[in-house]
């Protein structure tokens, strides 16, 4: 019977370059799906504050529509009215809500732009975070090509991509 032998082992295991690039390479791919996470987060960050003030101007304008139904109720009140004094009472109720209704309005309003500036700074955020995991990305890429090809080129080129991803990636999270 024929004996069959199995080599388990993957190349030059003296390569010390090597086995440098190789903690560099999972170095870089914790930052990348450091990066990543981070990414993720923020653009669901961005969504969930763009809904808020979404359903912020949605009530807006429902302040609005009532505050105007009250104008109009207040000018029919009077106008209509065969005996001003009757409904006075009432049309000084609605012109009194009208007066509410604007102010709330005001507050949602300012309510509603800075939840909408707060969604546009998640997305540049986000978008900085992007562009950090693209880097990042190739620089795992470049770096892993140095065990195809044995040359530090791509070594150099993987470092500096790498280095780039996190330089955005962090700009972009303390942004």
């Amino acid at each position: 019977m024929a004996e069959v032998e199995i080599h388990t082992g993957h190349g030059d295991s003296n390569d010390a370059f090597g086995q440098r690039v190789g903690i560099a390479v999972g170095i870089i791919g914790i930052l990348l799906s450091i990066v990543t996470i981070l990414g993720h987060r923020e653009h669901n960050a961005a969504v969930v504050r763009k809904t808020e003030a979404n359903d912020q101007w949605a009530y807006y304008q429902a302040k609005k529509i009532r505050e105007h139904n009250a104008q109009i109720g207040a000018v029919l009140l009077n106008a209509l009215a065969a005996d001003p004094a009757r409904v006075a009472g009432v049309s000084a109720k609605l012109t009194e809500d009208s007066g509410r209704y604007a102010t709330e309005a005001e507050d949602i309003r300012s309510t509603a732009q800075r939840l909408d500036e707060e969604s546009k700074h998640s997305e540049r955020r986000a978008l900085r975070l992007d562009v950090g995991e693209g880097f990042l990305e190739l620089g795992l890429v470049m770096s892993s090509l140095y065990f195809l090809s044995r040359r530090r080129f791509f070594v150099v080129l993987g470092g500096i991509g790498a280095a780039a991803g996190t330089l955005i990636g962090a700009l972009g999270w303390l942004s």
